[in-house]
């Protein structure tokens, strides 16, 4: 198909919008640029970088919808673009807690007693370290269906993680008595017992979660640390090897940090171990 005589500067108007657009933008006059960038794909239907910024404004705007809308779209139009994808994969790495955080507050609005919903606003909310929100929705989650296991636990750790360990431990030990089985509730249990200091109540959960896996990394680190806080160096020092036999960088880190340890850090033996895994 020919294409009409006066494409040639119909594209050139557009991209002197466009320009203007993105001019406008850095001067923070948003609502300005974006009739610019529309006037340019008035003119261009195919430009993808004035969806691309339009994308780039309602993002600085909050309108976060409107913006993973105008990224799409531009890579409808230039699906083989590297701009095109670099620039949706920034703004998924940026906005894609608040993205979903806005989407389960809309199913909330439409739907109040949705348990699944509120529990994944507090999962996210939980990844942001909102911990007060998330312990709320949690809270929701579980008046709306108490046997839901999964939103027990994720509230007992955001519980942990607020340094509420007397208050993960109730929340814990329903997990436990209704799914025996569930190892990481059990390594979560024993980590809130030994901080508590309730360390025959903390043996009896870790032991519980090594008797289903003698190999997990959390619970012989932990029953290394509680070992350790009993001062039984020979056995922390038995399970803090099995732990670090997967992941030496990460259990050296844990434990150079961990307060359980100070008893026994600069004994020959732990020394040793560290130099070990250090190298």
């Amino acid at each position: 198909m020919a294409r009409d005589k006066d494409t040639p500067d119909r594209l050139a108007q557009s991209d002197l919008h466009n320009q203007r657009g993105i001019e406008l933008a850095d001067r923070g006059w948003l609502d300005e640029s974006l009739k610019e960038f529309r006037r340019a794909i008035e003119l261009d239907p195919e430009s993808a970088h004035a969806h691309d910024n339009i994308a780039t404004v309602y993002a600085e705007k909050g309108e976060l919808f409107e913006a993973l809308r105008e990224y799409l779209l531009a890579l409808e139009l230039e699906p083989q673009s590297p701009t095109a994808h670099h620039n949706l994969a920034c703004f998924l790495a940026t906005y894609a807690h608040e993205l979903a955080i806005k989407q389960y507050h809309r199913v909330i609005d439409l739907e109040w007693d949705y348990p699944d919903a509120h529990l994944n606003l507090g999962l996210t909310y939980a990844e942001r370290g909102q911990f007060a929100e998330a312990l709320r929705e949690y809270e929701i989650a579980l008046e709306l269906d108490p046997s839901d296991e999964v939103a027990r636990h994720e509230m007992a750790t955001v519980l942990m993680d607020m340094g509420r360990y007397a208050d993960a431990i109730g929340h814990l030990r329903e997990v436990v008595k209704r799914v025996p089985d569930n190892i990481d509730a059990q390594i979560d249990l024993g980590i809130s017992y030994t901080v508590q200091g309730f360390y025959s109540e903390a043996e009896r959960s870790l032991t519980s979660a090594l008797s289903q896996d003698s190999d997990d990394i959390m619970a012989n680190y932990h029953m290394a640390a509680l070992r350790a806080a009993q001062e039984r160096y020979d056995e922390s020092l038995e399970h803090l090897r099995r732990a670090a036999f997967s992941d030496p960088d990460r259990v050296r880190s844990w434990a150079e940090a961990d307060r359980f340890f100070d008893g026994c850090r600069h004994s020959p033996d732990f020394v040793e171990l560290f130099r070990r895994l250090s190298t």
